[in-house]
């Protein structure tokens, strides 16, 4: 945790403020290791306070040797604005995502003391992973890619998508997760021209293809993958579609490595399917950033202003929705290295056709 601190004192230099606030349960797990529902981390240019209540002091201690706890007494605010007089800290920055009502209520309790907003300024910090979070995320992945290789023996003509979900989530478990890193997506035939299809109550039909969005939650961080297969022979159109999207995320893959912007590695994937005819149909964002959150920095998209490093961690994820036919996506998680990337992702992108 010593270097996160010191990369976060070293951003607090340059937005002029003498301490930084958070009560994000990502950032406040980020910098301590903390993983109570309750807490507020204080970072000064030499000090870590985490001021939590009684219910959370022990574990606390426990999590992060690297901060001194502090009791809150259930006074949360009195407790901070207490420890700021005595630090003599006039400028606190704070994230600009924070409520309103909270916002109003620190900048009236913390009497003396200037609010400095700052908007992703850990975040930034977090979209660089280290070997530590790596170790972590490979095993998310795992998790999500045991459990596509799992479902495919159990999807077929008569089951629900929300079974499907249930079987997902219930494997993951099994293996280890502490649950899915967001509500699965699985929609087939129609409804997989639905981008966010969350699994509903229809039931798979033969010749229908399904697409599966699911990752895993492991030890705070998160993996997400997409695949999209087929039950018993597809629709001829929808199988010129899925070879479109995988020639495209093949693109995508291969435009990922340092010095390229992130609008450059979105194009490699929307030159192909606009070059198709489908450039209507691909509405979103090539990828996004993984890892605490299922969606953080950077982006991949048409108006991103992010260049590829390394040590960022992306999904590349293109997809076609055609309305009254059906959807594909192909997604896999990209670790950016030194000399390209690493494709953390090992299941097979062929087009699946199960038995009926």
């Amino acid at each position: 945790m010593k270097h996160r601190l010191h990369k976060l004192r070293e951003a607090l230099t340059q937005v002029g403020a003498e301490a930084f606030i958070t009560e994000k349960t990502e950032n406040r797990f980020y910098l301590s290791g903390f993983t109570g529902s309750t807490g507020w981390v204080i970072v000064t240019e030499k000090e870590a306070f985490l001021v939590t209540d009684f219910r959370y002091v022990e574990q606390a201690q426990e999590q992060a040797p690297e901060f001194t706890v502090v009791n809150n007494e259930r006074k949360a605010v009195e407790a901070i604005a207490k420890l700021l007089r005595e630090k003599g800290i006039k400028r606190l920055a704070f994230e600009s995502s924070v409520s309103f009502s909270t916002y109003q209520e620190w900048d009236k309790g913390f009497d003396g003391v200037e609010m400095v907003p700052t908007s992703g300024l850990l975040e930034k910090i977090r979209m660089f992973k280290d070997e530590s979070e790596m170790v972590i995320i490979r095993e998310a992945v795992r998790i999500a890619e045991a459990a596509f290789t799992h479902i495919q023996g159990f999807i077929k003509p008569g089951v629900r998508e929300a079974d499907v979900a249930l079987e997902l989530e219930f494997f993951m478990r099994k293996q280890g997760a502490t649950g899915s890193a967001f509500d699965m997506i699985v929609a087939s035939g129609v409804r997989g021209a639905l981008p966010h299809g969350r699994a509903s109550e229809k039931v798979i039909q033969a010749g229908e293809m399904v697409t599966l969005d699911f990752g895993a939650a492991y030890q705070g961080y998160h993996s997400d993958i997409t695949r999209t297969l087929s039950v018993g022979e597809p629709d001829p159109k929808m199988r010129e579609i899925y070879e479109i999207v995988l020639r495209a995320q093949l693109a995508g893959l291969e435009a990922l490595k340092p010095g390229v912007s992130a609008r450059d590695a979105d194009a490699a994937t929307r030159d192909i399917i606009t070059a198709a005819g489908y450039g209507d149909a691909y509405g979103h964002s090539a990828g996004h950033g993984l890892g605490l959150e299922v969606h953080e920095l950077p982006g991949l998209s048409t108006v991103s202003t992010f260049v590829l490093e390394p040590g960022m961690l992306v999904t590349m994820e293109p997809g076609i929705y055609v309305t009254g036919l059906g959807g594909v996506r192909i997604e896999d998680d990209v670790w950016i290295t030194a000399d390209g990337h690493e494709n953390l992702n090992k299941s097979t992108k062929e087009l699946l056709i199960l038995p009926v």
